[in-house]
């Protein structure tokens, strides 16, 4: 945990007494895939019975989490907004302003010792554990260091509150055995406390109508359908908001009724309309190991005349960096993948490996960055091609949807990471590119 600034300090201290005064019930949310995923489905299911304030856009940090505590904005590069935060937060302190009931708050973490830092001042109420991966282990040397400080949400839980647990990680799983706090288990096996049975997949790509399931809770079994979602790994975050409902005293059909209109963000693997007649899986948010073998899995249950993948370096995977991505060739082969792109550094060694196994040089082309790749990526489409696109954030590959979008023009409102600010960074090279391919 890197040494706090003043503004981080006041911002605790301003949020802490919030959450004093008004006293919400505090949804606190970890993991290291599906956290948004899973914000957003909690938030969609309760928003139907109770006031709720939601963690927005990358506000999940220990700037972002006090400033959805306050109901504000960040003040940036302005003196005066700031101001207008402090004044946003003195109103509510010294008014009976109205406050929402529930928070649910994506916790994020980068380093060791970020968790310790929110639970110092968020008293969570109801926990949920998504997934543990390898994401930022760069920062964490091992994925039991990373599962041991997630655990620590569940731990932080009284024993009348709620730890919501994500079943089909035995990692995740596991964390039940230390909490104090009322356990609920979600997931695909029929081990868990809320799971699925009869899944079917929709799946003609001109016409895609999601999933169908039975929700099984209790002894209790319910239809659900769910008609905006097409990738099967987003159920895991309809699950967890489940359990949400549960626990907050929701009955099943009212929680089914909910998810129906259940759509993932912007850039978590939505599917769009592409040039030439194709169709664009947009999962450009972010790139781990799990969520690129998921996103893979998901495009071969398409139906395309061919499948292309575009495909952006994994970060923050530190000494494991050459090996994840060599094992992406594997996962490709067995998606029934007929061409890749690929972007980055480290995309260079699945380059290699994908030529290795057989891969022609008509098949796999590799580029240093993502704006390098446009021209081919342009030049490839053929009518009814069906195209992954993701990589990490600091890749920008949502740069290159917007290039292979049918309507360019519409990209602020379909694709993520479209603030004026962002949009308008310059890429810059990952620190971690330290050699030269």
């Amino acid at each position: 945990m890197t040494k706090k600034t003043f503004l981080q300090i006041f911002l605790r201290w301003c949020a802490r007494m919030l959450l004093m005064k008004y006293k919400p019930t505090v949804i606190g949310i970890t993991g290291s895939v599906g956290k948004s995923s899973t914000k957003e489905a909690i938030a969609h299911v309760l928003s139907s019975v109770y006031d709720v304030r939601k963690t927005e856009g990358n506000y999940n940090n220990e700037i972002g989490i006090p400033l959805t505590i306050i109901g504000a904005r960040s003040g940036g590069h302005s003196l005066w907004g700031w101001l207008c935060v402090f004044g946003r937060w003195c109103i509510a302190i010294l008014f009976p302003v109205r406050y929402p009931k529930i928070l649910v708050l994506e916790m994020g973490i980068d380093r060791p010792k970020d968790m310790e830092y929110l639970l110092s001042f968020i008293p969570i109420d109801v926990a949920v554990v998504t997934q543990v991966s390898l994401s930022h282990v760069a920062f964490f040397g091992s994925i039991q260091a990373i599962a041991k400080e997630k655990g620590k949400l569940p731990l932080a839980v009284p024993a009348q509150g709620h730890v919501i647990l994500n079943y089909d990680d035995p990692r995740v799983r596991k964390m039940a055995e230390k909490t104090k706090a009322q356990v609920m288990t979600y997931g695909f096996d029929d081990g868990a406390m809320v799971h699925v049975d009869n899944l079917l997949f929709h799946r003609d790509i001109r016409n895609i109508d999601g999933f169908s399931f039975k929700l099984n809770y209790a002894g209790k079994s319910i239809p659900v359908r769910l008609p905006l979602i097409v990738g099967r790994h987003h159920i895991s975050a309809v699950l967890g908001a489940v359990g949400c409902g549960i626990v907050m005293k929701m009955n099943l059909v009212e929680i089914a009724q909910a998810l129906e209109a259940f759509a993932p963000l912007p850039g978590r693997l939505q599917l769009l309309s592409g040039r030439e007649g194709s169709s664009l899986l947009d999962d450009t948010y972010n790139a781990s190991p799990a969520s690129v073998t998921a996103a893979l899995e998901t495009m071969k249950e398409l139906m395309a005349p061919r499948r292309v993948v575009i495909l952006g370096d994994m970060l923050e995977l530190g000494g494991d960096a050459e090996n994840e991505h060599r094992a992406l060739a594997e996962k490709i082969i067995a998606g029934d993948v007929h061409v890749a792109i690929l972007v980055g550094q480290h995309m260079h060694f699945l380059f290699e490996e994908l030529l290795n196994r057989g891969f022609s040089r008509k098949q796999v082309f590799w580029f240093p960055d993502v704006f390098s790749a446009f021209d081919v990526a342009c030049g490839f489409l053929r009518m009814g091609d069906l195209v992954l696109i993701k990589g990490s954030r600091g890749m920008r590959m949502e740069k290159m949807t917007e290039i292979l979008l049918a309507d360019p023009a519409s990209a602020r409102n379909v694709l993520c990471c479209q603030s004026p600010e962002w949009r308008d960074k310059p890429f810059a090279p990952p620190e971690e590119w330290t050699e030269k391919i």
